[in-house]
C-alpha cells in the first residue's frame, strides 16, 4: 500500500483520518500485552500503539529496534495529560503492522549519537546517518544548496563543470596523483581547486560562472578539514573587487535567510589583513565578542624589562579573572603557537599583582586607562617580532573564548571581510618570496611598480576572505589580466619564464588572446554549512567523511591494490620499511 505521507506532514488536519506510514523502529515497549512502537522516518517520530485484540499484534509483537515497517491505523490525538508538543501530541492506532525487513541489533545506540566513539559511527555512518541530528544536518546542507543555485541563476550565472583529472600544478598544497595507463609513467591530478579553469571560462567570454566543485588536498586533517571537500566556485568577468563583494553579500544573505530564517546585516564589516593581524592576532577573527589587543610598545620601550624594553611590538589583551591553573594553561597555547612565554599581571585595585607586576608600577595608571581591564581582572602580554606575537595573542584570545564562553552574547552569526593581503610572503625555509594566496592573484594597480624592488613585500594584493564567526568560508581575489603583470609575478616567485611555461604554458597562452578584467572567489561549502549547523566538525556535514587520519572506515579506504592492477599502469610501490 502507498505512504500517505511522512511523519513530519501528521497534524491535526489529519487527526481522525485513516493514516499509512513507513519507517523504522525506533523503540517497542510492551506494556502488559499492550504494545507502543516508536516510528521514525526522516521526517519525524510518531508513537503508534497496537492493542491485544488488533490483527496488527501478532506482527508487532516481532519488532524490534531498527527494522523496516508499514503501519496502518486511525491517527487520533493522545490524550490531553499526556500531550508535550508536536507530534507528540499525536498517536496512531495500528490497525496493520507489515514487516518489510528485519534488522540485526545494531552496534551502537541509535539515541546515544555522539557519546558513541567518532570511529564506531564512521564505521556504521549508514546507521549513523539514521539519526535525526545527522539527518537535519544533510537536509540543511540540500536546503543550502537549492538556495545557492536559484540566487545564482536568478544573477545570470552559468553552472560549468570542469575536469577531474587535471595537470599538476603548484597551488600551496599536495596533489593527489592518478597514473596514466595510456600514458605510461605520466600522471594527472586530481584538481585542488579549479582556478585555471574558471579563469578560462571568463578568456571564453562565458561573464559569469559558478559550480559546486569537488576539490582534493593532500594535506594534514582537523575537524575543518578533508581531503575532498565540496568548494562553492564563481568568477565574474568586467568587475571590480566592490562588484564581487556586493554580489557575495546578497548571496550569503539569502542562503541564511532561505535556510535558517536568519537575516545577516548588510554590508559586512571590513578589515584589512594588517587590522585584523594587529587587533585579534587572526586573519579570520572571531567578531561575535570584542576583545581586542591593545598595543602598549611604547610604555616599555627601553624600560628595565629587557624582554620587553627592546621588542618590535608589545600587545595586551584585558581577559577576566584567572587561575594559576588557567594561566598556565594559556601560556602552554601561546607556546603552542610560536610564543616564548606569556607575561601576566592581575589587576588590584589601581596597582598590579603577580607575574612581572614588578616591571610595571611605573605604567600602571597608562595600562589601566589604555586596557580598561576591570577589577580583579588579568593583562596578558605577547612581545618580540610582530606577526610572531599577535598570533600566539590571537590563539589566548580564542582559548578566552571558549573558557568564558564570550560569544555566547555576542551575534549567533557574524561575518565580515578581509581584505588587503600581502601579495607575496617570505618562506623562511626557502629563502625566496612566495605567493601568500596563488600566483594568479593581482596586485593593487599602485603597487605594480614595488614588483622587483626591495620594497615588494609591501604589495597588497586585490584579495579577500569571507570570514564567519572565525572561520575562514570563503576566499578570493581580482586576477591577473595583464601578462606582462603576470610576468612581473612569477619572476617575484623566483619562476623562470621555461618554468612558468611548463607550468602554466597554457594558460599563459590563453592570456594573450583577449583576458577580460576578471575576479571571483570560492566558499569552503562544507565549513559553511558546518557552522550554520552548529556542528563542531565538518565530518557532521558530510554524509560519508574520512576520519581525522583521512581513512573511510565504512569502505576501508585508502586499501592496497592487486599486482596486476599496478602493473598495469606502471606502477611499483616500495617496501616502506
Amino acid at each position: 500500500m502507498k505512504r500517505t505521507s511522512y511523519i513530519g506532514e501528521l497534524g491535526q488536519a489529519q487527526v481522525g483520518t485513516t493514516v499509512t506510514l513507513q519507517g523504522w523502529v525506533n523503540r517497542r515497549r510492551d506494556l502488559g500485552g499492550l504494545i507502543f512502537l516508536e516510528l521514525r522516518d526522516r521526517s519525524g517520530t510518531v508513537q503508534v500503539q497496537v492493542e491485544p485484540d488488533s490483527a496488527a499484534f501478532a506482527a508487532a509483537d516481532t519488532l524490534r529496534a531498527e527494522y523496516v515497517v508499514e503501519v496502518e491505523g486511525r491517527f487520533q490525538a493522545r490524550p490531553e495529560g499526556q500531550r508535550k508538543g508536536g507530534l507528540a501530541d499525536f498517536e496512531v492506532i495500528a490497525s496493520r503492522v507489515t514487516v518489510l525487513n528485519a534488522a540485526r541489533t545494531p552496534p551502537f545506540e541509535l539515541e546515544k549519537g555522539e557519546q558513541v566513539a567518532e570511529d564506531i559511527r564512521l564505521k556504521y555512518r549508514y546507521l549513523d546517518l539514521r539519526r535525526p541530528e545527522m539527518q537535519r544536518q544533510l537536509m540543511l546542507r540540500s536546503k543550502a544548496v537549492a538556495a545557492v543555485t536559484a540566487f545564482l541563476d536568478a544573477e545570470g550565472f552559468v553552472q560549468v563543470e570542469t575536469p577531474m583529472l587535471t595537470k599538476s600544478t603548484p597551488e600551496g598544497a599536495r596533489d593527489f596523483l592518478v597514473p596514466s595507463r595510456l600514458n605510461p609513467g605520466e600522471f594527472y591530478a586530481l584538481p585542488q581547486s579549479p582556478q585555471l579553469f574558471k579563469q578560462l571560462l571568463m578568456i571564453s567570454g562565458l561573464d559569469r560562472y559558478y559550480q559546486l566543485a569537488r576539490c582534493f588536498r593532500d594535506e594534514d586533517l582537523r575537524a575543518d578539514r578533508q581531503p575532498d571537500f565540496t568548494q562553492l566556485d564563481m568568477e565574474m568577468s568586467f568587475v571590480t573587487q566592490e562588484d564581487v563583494l556586493e554580489v557575495q553579500e546578497r548571496l550569503m544573505a539569502h542562503v541564511f535567510r532561505v535556510v535558517l530564517d536568519t537575516e545577516l546585516p548588510l554590508p559586512f564589516p571590513r578589515l584589512s589583513y594588517h587590522e585584523a593581524m594587529d587587533r585579534y592576532g587572526s586573519d579570520k577573527p572571531d567578531l561575535r565578542f570584542d576583545l581586542r589587543f591593545v598595543d602598549v610598545t611604547d610604555l616599555f620601550r627601553g624600560g628595565e624589562f629587557a624582554a620587553f624594553a627592546g621588542a618590535e611590538t608589545v600587545k595586551v589583551l584585558a581577559a577576566p579573572e584567572l587561575t594559576r591553573k588557567q594561566i598556565d594553561e594559556l601560556e602552554r597555547v601561546a607556546k603552542q603557537n610560536g610564543a616564548k612565554g606569556l607575561a601576566w599581571v592581575r589587576r588590584e585595585g589601581d596597582s598590579f599583582t603577580g607575574g612581572i607586576s614588578k616591571f610595571v608600577g611605573g605604567q600602571a595608571a597608562a595600562l589601566l586607562e589604555r586596557s580598561g581591564v576591570q577589577p580583579g581582572g588579568t593583562l596578558l602580554f605577547a612581545a618580540g617580532d610582530w606577526k610572531k606575537a599577535v598570533t600566539a595573542l590571537g590563539a589566548v584570545r580564542l582559548a578566552l573564548r571558549d573558557l568564558f564562553n564570550l560569544a555566547a552574547d555576542g551575534p549567533q552569526f557574524h561575518a565580515a571581510w578581509v581584505l588587503d593581503f600581502p601579495q607575496l610572503e617570505w618562506d623562511e625555509d626557502s629563502g625566496t618570496w612566495t605567493y601568500m594566496h596563488h600566483p594568479f592573484t593581482a596586485p593593487h594597480p599602485e603597487d605594480i611598480p614595488l614588483f622587483g624592488t626591495d620594497r615588494q613585500g609591501e604589495i597588497r594584493a586585490q584579495a579577500y576572505d569571507l570570514v564567519l564567526n572565525g572561520y575562514e568560508v570563503g576566499g578570493g581575489s581580482i586576477r591577473i589580466h595583464d601578462p606582462a603583470v603576470q610576468a612581473q609575478m612569477f619572476q617575484a616567485i623566483g619562476f623562470s619564464e621555461a618554468e612558468a611555461q611548463e607550468k602554466f604554458g597554457f594558460f599563459l597562452d590563453a592570456l594573450e588572446y583577449g583576458t577580460p578584467p576578471h575576479g571571483g572567489i570560492a566558499w569552503g561549502f562544507d565549513r559553511l554549512v558546518m557552522v550554520m549547523a552548529g556542528a563542531g566538525s565538518i565530518r557532521e556535514v558530510i554524509a560519508f567523511p574520512k576520519n581525522n587520519r583521512g581513512v573511510d572506515l565504512m569502505a576501508q579506504a585508502p586499501s592496497p591494490v592487486e599486482d596486476a592492477q599496478l602493473a598495469e599502469v606502471g606502477v611499483v610501490v616500495r617496501d616502506q620499511e
